[in-house]
């Protein structure tokens, strides 16, 4: 697949509510929302896709992002199945990661596991974007 992560992230607003992830050396920022509204800015530090909702606001380098994983895995607390989009950097560490956010455990917004599944089919497991030349 060819395409930008710019692209990729505006397809990513038809997933619903989902649940943030930035882990640090020293701590986890977890926020929950849907992706929507976003724009772009380009600094000196790389092109910025950027989103301000009531509860927080998201700024996430582009640049800095060389692929894209998909993952499946078993709830923490739980027996169901857990969505995730990873977003990499240059060390292959998660610079960010989304996760389809559940209501009751296990039970997702209607659609919003089949917009996962499309999504990874499109892209494929693992899919490293091309780069943004301007926005």
């Amino acid at each position: 697949m060819s395409t930008t992560l710019r692209e990729f992230l505006e397809a990513c607003e038809n997933l619903g509510t989902l649940r943030l992830i930035v882990t640090s050396s020293a701590a986890v920022l977890e926020a929950r929302g849907k992706i929507e509204k976003l724009f772009y800015a380009e600094l000196l530090k790389g092109k910025y896709a950027n989103m301000h909702t009531e509860g927080f606001e998201f700024h996430l380098n582009m640049d800095k992002i060389t692929q894209v994983k998909f993952e499946t895995g078993e709830a923490k607390r739980g027996n169901f199945t857990t969505y995730t989009i990873r977003f990499l950097d240059d060390q292959q560490e998660p610079a960010l990661s989304i996760f389809l956010q559940w209501g009751k455990p296990g039970e997702y917004e209607p659609g919003q596991v089949e917009g996962w599944q499309n999504l990874r089919e499109k892209y494929g497991e693992i899919w490293q974007p091309l780069p943004i030349e301007t926005l």
